[in-house]
């Protein structure tokens, strides 16, 4: 199978990309499941720009670094932030109804960190709104091909396919570049070797590392593993953001409540209907940084022994709330929450990842022929936590980045020499007869990342978390060789590694910083550590 672009993932970071990129060729996007189901569809609050007549690019390049907490690129939130306006104009072109006032002027609303309203937004479902239209666009268009329930086993470089055993010993690669990717039919079960002048990885996060997280099933940490087993480097993976609000409800799976809700004035309170942020951050209380929040939620847990805590916006008029806020208000309902007369339990929960695959600000990263771009990359756009409402933005200009400059470089990669692929062979892999195998690691590993390396952490349950991981990365290497690969296997496969970067990470970083805190480091050390926590596979 041969396509001009090879385009992983069907968010908004990747469906943007690929109308970009079909002007030039052919662009075949792959998902592993259906195109909708990505972490864009969930997202509520919205998209941060500047676009307010009170607003400048000062203003929320300033609120960004702020928030990033020593480690942000200024390069990457420059043209991040200063590519926002054209982009969000880009989106209306297409048919996404963003919300305005009476004047037709854009209703922006604020979340912590922003000095300013800038958050422009489909009342509290602008993800969902978002992806309609990109996936509307892409599925109509003659140059885009959508492949679900397709998952990426792994890249196809050079040295890997061309690079062989001479007199026994191994032929150096000097020019290493990524040339596809093998994928599963997870349908079929077959594995198809994609051949792609470039490949883009835009697969979302890793919140399934963890077992409480307000991500979708996919967010597996796929791009990640995927791309440290190429040899590129990663960074930053000690910086995963826990946000502070997501519903606390037997019967409610991974439902965010966002944090455009204390930009109106909710307020966070404990078991007795008291308020507590100003112990944390006298100053901005509620509107604090998310990793401000969610460690003052998690000590107020641990000192009370209760489960949750409560957001309580009831003071607000009901009508205005029913408007702002339709779908956590019709969400909280159907559990028997009615959040214009009471408050809503919520506990913290892993939210996204800061870091990633390392890229310049175009996409790029350290293997020719490969980009990455959205939550799976890291640009150093968020440094050590991630401002409110910048991940969509980022998506949105780094798709817009990306394909400019993978149109610069096409013919180039065009006329590189070809590779003849060999299919995939199995080997003597048999079927996994027993489903508990899988089951069983994946959630071990989950209440093991929760438990020892979650909002605060210390040095000895980072040392435990590696020792009890161990094993299990040898036993699901193992499985790999011996059994036929399935879409759940290498979910697995892919989670364990990113679980075990994110341990690595952690472990490397001696201090406290952005959503890195450990108790025996508890302050920041700007001369020795105000750098990327750089990994690559030896």
């Amino acid at each position: 199978m041969k396509t001009d672009f090879l385009v992983v993932g069907s968010g908004i970071a990747g469906l943007s990309l690929a109308l970009k990129l079909a002007v030039r060729g052919r662009v075949l996007v792959v998902t592993k499941k259906n195109r909708s189901d990505t972490a864009t569809t969930l997202a509520q609050g919205g998209i941060a720009c500047v676009l307010g007549p009170m607003d400048d690019f000062v203003f929320h390049e300033y609120d960004t670094l702020l928030s990033g907490d020593g480690l942000s690129h200024e390069d990457a939130v420059r043209a991040i932030v200063r590519g926002g306006p054209a982009r969000i104009r880009e989106l209306e072109d297409l048919g996404v109804n963003f919300t305005k006032g009476g004047d037709g002027q854009y209703e922006l609303g604020r979340e912590g960190g922003h000095s300013r309203r800038r958050v422009v937004h489909s009342g509290d479902f602008t993800g969902m709104e978002i992806q309609r239209v990109l996936v509307e666009k892409a599925s109509a268009h003659p140059n885009i091909d959508i492949l679900e329930d397709f998952v990426v086993v792994d890249l196809l470089t050079t040295c890997k396919i061309v690079c062989s055993m001479e007199q026994g010993a191994s032929i150096p690669c000097k020019e290493d570049r990524c040339l596809g990717a093998y994928v599963l039919d997870a349908s079929s079960g077959k594995i198809h070797a994609i051949l792609a002048d470039i490949t883009f990885l835009s697969t979302g996060g890793a919140g399934k590392v963890y077992i409480y997280t307000s991500n979708p099933d996919v967010a597996t940490g796929d791009g990640i593993a995927i791309a440290y087993r190429a040899g590129v480097r990663i960074a930053n993976l000690e910086f995963v953001q826990f946000h502070p609000t997501l519903l606390y409800h037997s019967k409610a799976k991974n439902f965010l409540i966002s944090e455009a809700l204390r930009g109106e004035g909710a307020r966070l309170i404990d078991w007795r209907g008291e308020t507590f942020m100003e112990k944390y951050d006298p100053v901005n209380r509620e509107l604090a940084g998310r990793d401000v929040v969610a460690r003052a939620i998690d000590s107020e847990l641990k000192r009370s022994g209760k489960e949750c805590v409560y957001l309580d916006i009831s003071h607000q008029p009901a009508e205005f709330i029913k408007k702002r806020f339709p779908n956590i208000y019709k969400t909280c309902l159907k559990f028997g929450i009615d959040i214009t007369l009471e408050p809503i339990p919520v506990v913290p929960a892993a939210h996204y990842m800061c870091g990633g695959i390392v890229t310049d600000t175009w996409g790029q990263t350290d293997l020719p022929g490969l980009f990455a771009l959205g939550e799976t990359a890291c640009t150093g756009f968020h440094g050590a936590n991630r401002l409110a409402s910048n991940s969509l933005l980022e998506g949105l200009v780094m798709g817009h980045r990306a394909a400019q400059r993978a149109l610069e470089i096409h013919n180039y990669l065009k006329s590189q020499p070809k590779v003849d692929i060999p299919p995939w062979d199995a080997g003597g892999a048999v079927d996994m007869e027993e489903a508990v195998l899988i089951s069983h690691n994946w959630d071990v590993i989950r209440r093991l990342m929760w438990n020892y390396v979650g909002i605060v952490r210390s040095s000895k349950r980072l040392n435990l978390a590696a020792q009890r991981l161990k094993p299990i990365l040898e036993e699901i290497n193992q499985h790999y060789w011996d059994y036929i690969i399935t879409r759940d296997f290498l979910e697995l496969r892919n989670l364990s590694m990113t679980a075990n970067l994110i341990i690595k990470a952690a472990s490397m970083r001696k201090e406290s910083r952005g959503g890195h805190y450990i108790l025996d480091y508890p302050c920041k050390d700007n001369w020795n550590w105000r750098r990327d926590t750089l990994l690559r596979r030896s």
